[in-house]
């Protein structure tokens, strides 16, 4: 068994028969469920170890490809990868863990058939547990925003912003109300990291493009504002690309607010804390995030800020036989050489963390020394529309067409599967050939409403996808 001077870096002794729970099928829950099919290849095909992998969605979403899916670049299923296609030797459940005794080895959990059938929650014991929920939205209590307010986190946001700002579009359109007109064509982002510059970039070039196609709409009749409490955005490229970021949205008419929060949206209004007011539509909030609320059900170690105390093994530090790594994790950063440094919680340090950990653990099942994570910090790329984009890699600053390939580049490298590379690539090519697509698709979200109008029920909402 694996035992608790994993964490001192004696060697345990060899481990079969060993169920390893991994929680989530994120970045860290793939990797990792992908390294151990490589590592444990014997055992898994002798049975001697079982890999079950909890998630509540099949698939894993690369986010860094939202915001082109948004914008209508690539098309939703290709930024998902399907979690039974790829992890063939693992057992996949669709479900939601609630609870974790690690002491006793136990994860409560639901599925979506407990639920339907109201039954209680399921039982699952196991050996080795790795924890990767990842992070969820971390909202503020804004008055009017969870009435209001759109997350940019899943697949699933991200097609539904994009229905929602063409439709928006359509409002404005065929409405002869100034103000349901003003209101129909403001967009208000909150957060200026990734997920909100990279997503308001990208939509604005969509919908500029869109204009063309609309007979009363110019690009100049939309609003298009940014919102960030601290002094600059994009921190993670540097500031001086952070400082030309501004500078390049300000040109496209993107009004940039730094050292400005969202006061309230009540009533479809954006207050800010400068005084002014926007009468919108379309609120999108991503101002950072937070760990996963599961970690606070469990026994586990965590730091002030709620993420699990780790050692550079990756293991829970006091915890034996639990591992974690991602954003759920506080991972000291061996390669900064700063006493207390930890590793970011972004997707670069996920990925090479998953793979090392799935490393250390097939190290700890067969009693092996286990290594020790070191990565120093490659740099950011973000785009910022069609050609556009900035870079900070290995301390060389690229901006324009340059960043934006590769930040192209660099991504398509990165997404899981062979299958999913030639999916992107050839979805890339065709798009430089042929007209961007508008179309929006709103009723999907909900598909019965035709049905339900027909039969005589009261719909869920407008069968035409209007908001």
């Amino acid at each position: 068994m694996v035992t608790a001077e994993i964490n001192q870096g004696t060697t345990p002794e060899p481990r079969k028969n060993a169920r390893i729970l991994i929680v989530g099928g994120g970045y860290v829950g793939l990797y990792t469920a992908l390294q151990l099919q490589r590592k444990l290849k014997p055992e898994l095909r002798r049975g001697e170890v079982e890999v079950v992998v909890v998630s509540p969605d099949p698939y894993m979403t690369y986010q860094p490809f939202l915001p082109e899916a948004a914008a209508g670049l690539i098309s939703p299923r290709h930024v998902v990868v399907p979690l039974r296609r790829v992890l063939d030797r693992c057992t996949v459940v669709v479900g939601e863990v609630l609870s974790i005794d690690h002491a006793a080895r136990t994860a409560v959990f639901t599925t979506p058939a407990t639920e339907e059938k109201g039954a209680s929650a399921e039982e699952l014991t196991y050996d080795e547990l790795v924890l990767a929920p990842g992070s969820v939205s971390r909202t503020l209590p804004v008055p009017g925003l969870a009435d209001h307010g759109i997350g940019f986190k899943t697949v699933e946001e991200a097609i539904g912003l994009r229905n929602h700002v063409i439709e928006q579009m359509d409002i404005a359109s065929s409405t002869r109300d100034p103000a349901v007109r003003d209101a129909a064509l403001t967009f208000v982002f909150v957060g200026g990291g990734y997920a909100g510059t990279e997503a308001l970039a990208e939509l604005e070039d969509m919908a500029r493009y869109a204009t063309r196609y609309y007979h009363n709409i110019g690009p100049e009749d939309m609003k298009w504002i940014l919102v960030e409490a601290s002094p600059r955005i994009l921190p993670e490229v540097g500031e001086g690309m952070g400082r030309y970021t501004v500078t390049q949205l300000r040109r496209r008419n993107i009004d940039v607010r730094l050292e400005t929060r969202l006061e309230s949206c009540a009533d479809r209004v954006a207050v800010l804390s400068d005084g002014a007011r926007f009468p919108t539509r379309t609120v999108v909030w991503t101002a950072g995030v937070k760990p996963h609320p599961l970690l606070a059900a469990t026994d586990l170690p965590r730091d002030e800020r709620g993420r699990l105390k780790c050692t550079a093994r990756l293991t829970v530090d006091g915890a034996p036989h639990a591992w974690a790594a991602g954003d759920a994790a506080a991972v000291p950063d061996v390669a900064a050489g700063k006493p207390g440094a930890q590793t970011a919680p972004n997707a670069q340090h996920a990925v090479r963390q998953a793979k090392l950990l799935g490393d250390n653990i097939a190290h700890a099942l067969r009693g092996e020394e286990l290594e020790t994570y070191s990565h120093r910090y490659a740099g950011s790329v973000a785009s910022l529309g069609l050609h556009k984009g900035v870079a900070h890699v290995y301390g060389r600053r690229l901006k324009g067409y340059p960043a934006w390939f590769m930040h192209r580049a660099y991504h398509l490298s990165r997404v899981p599967t062979f299958n999913r590379k030639a999916r992107v690539l050839a979805e890339w090519t065709l798009s430089g050939l042929f007209k961007r697509e508008i179309v929006s698709l709103g009723s999907l979200e909900h598909p019965r409403a035709e049905f339900e109008l027909a039969a005589g029920g009261k719909p869920a909402r407008d069968p035409k996808g209007s908001s």
